[in-house]
C-alpha cells in the first residue's frame, strides 16, 4: 500500500511502475442514499458527474431526494454555490430500485447500512452486475474490515475503502483502505479521484476494523457513555467540560447523537469482535438506547433532546 501517485505533463495520475492509473471516471454509482450515501452523491453531482444512485424501494427515492435538496439548497443560502449550480447538481442524479442499471459504472460506492451481513449481500449483487473489468468497487463501511467485503466478490483485487466522514460535503477527509488483495492501481486511481475530482484530503490507512480515526475515536465516545452510565457525570456536564476545557467543537455525547447511536453501537462491536479489548465494547447503556430507538439526531433524542 506505499504506492504513489505522481502526475505526468499531461495531468494524468501515473503509477509507481509506470503505467496510466487514471482513466478519467465520468459515472459513478452509489447504493444507498441515507445520509452518508446523500452526502456523498451531492459531492460527486457537484464535482460534475453522472451519477447513478440505487436505493431498494421507491419511498428510499423519495426521501434520498429531499435530503439532497435540503442540503443543496443550504449550500445556496450560505452562498457556497449558486442556484444554478443546484440544479445542475440535481440535474447530474438519477435514482433507481434496479442494481443491474449500474452495469455500466465506472466505480460504485457501497454506502447501506453498517451491517456486514448486509453490506456482503450488496457487493454480491455489485459484482454480478458491474460490467467494466477496470471498474472500482468501492465501501464506505466505517468500520468492517475490506478484505471481509472483497471475498465475496470475483475481481477482489478491485475492491477498496473510501471512508467520507459526515456531513460529507463539509468534511475534508477520506481514509482509504486496501486490503491485502487490492490491487496497487486501483488504490491508486481511487486516491488521484478523490483528491482530485471530489477535492477531499485522502490518508491511507491498513485492514482493520475502525482504520485510524475510529480506532481513536470510538474509545473516546464509548468512555463519555460510561461516564453517564456509571452517573460519573451527567451527558451535559461531561460535553461541556470537553468543549470548554479541551476546546473541541462538540462533546462526546453531542457527537455520538451526531453520528447515530445505531452506528456507534455498529462500529464499537465490530471493533470490540475483531480485538476483543473492553475498551472497544459497547456499554449497556448504548445498547439499550439503541434498542429504544433513541439514536441522536436522526430521532430527536439520544444523549440530548433535538428540535425537528
Amino acid at each position: 500500500m506505499s504506492t504513489t501517485v505522481e502526475m505526468d505533463e499531461t495531468g494524468v495520475a501515473v503509477g509507481t511502475r509506470g503505467v496510466v492509473v487514471m482513466g478519467e471516471i465520468k459515472k459513478m454509482g452509489v447504493v444507498g442514499c441515507g445520509t452518508m450515501g446523500a452526502g456523498i452523491v451531492e459531492v460527486a453531482a457537484r464535482a460534475g458527474l453522472d451519477v447513478l444512485v440505487a436505493v431498494s424501494r421507491p419511498a428510499s427515492e423519495v426521501a434520498g431526494r429531499a435530503r439532497l435538496t435540503r442540503s443543496l439548497d443550504k449550500a445556496v443560502r450560505k452562498e457556497k454555490i449558486t442556484e444554478a449550480e443546484r440544479d445542475a447538481a440535481l440535474s447530474a442524479v438519477v435514482f433507481t430500485t434496479d442494481l443491474a442499471d449500474l452495469a455500466d459504472r465506472q466505480l460504485v460506492v457501497e454506502a447501506t447500512t453498517e451491517d456486514e451481513d448486509a453490506k456482503l449481500s450488496v457487493f454480491r449483487r455489485i459484482d454480478a452486475v458491474v460490467e467494466a473489468p477496470d471498474a472500482i468497487l468501492a465501501s464506505t463501511t466505517s468500520s468492517i474490515p475490506i478484505s471481509r467485503l472483497a471475498k465475496v466478490s470475483s475481481r477482489p483485487d478491485h475492491v477498496i475503502g473510501v471512508h467520507f466522514f459526515n456531513p460529507v460535503p463539509a468534511m475534508p477527509l477520506v481514509e482509504l483502505i486496501g486490503s491485502l488483495l487490492t490491487d496497487p492501481d486501483v488504490y491508486a486511481r481511487t486516491e488521484a479521484f478523490v483528491a482530485g475530482t471530489l477535492h477531499k484530503q485522502p490518508v491511507r490507512s491498513g485492514d482493520r476494523a475502525g482504520f485510524i480515526v475510529n480506532a481513536l475515536l470510538i474509545p473516546y465516545l464509548l468512555a463519555g457513555i460510561r461516564m453517564v452510565e456509571s452517573g460519573f457525570s451527567s451527558a451535559e456536564d461531561v460535553d461541556k467540560a470537553m468543549t470548554l476545557g479541551c476546546a473541541h467543537p462538540m462533546g462526546p455525547l453531542a457527537l455520538a447523537d451526531l453520528i447515530g447511536l445505531d452506528t456507534v453501537s455498529a462500529i464499537s462491536t465490530a471493533m470490540y469482535g475483531e480485538f476483543r479489548e473492553p475498551h472497544y465494547s459497547p456499554p449497556h447503556l448504548l445498547l439499550r438506547m439503541v434498542d429504544a430507538g433513541l439514536l441522536g439526531r436522526k430521532t430527536g433524542r439520544g444523549f440530548h433532546i433535538y428540535q425537528p
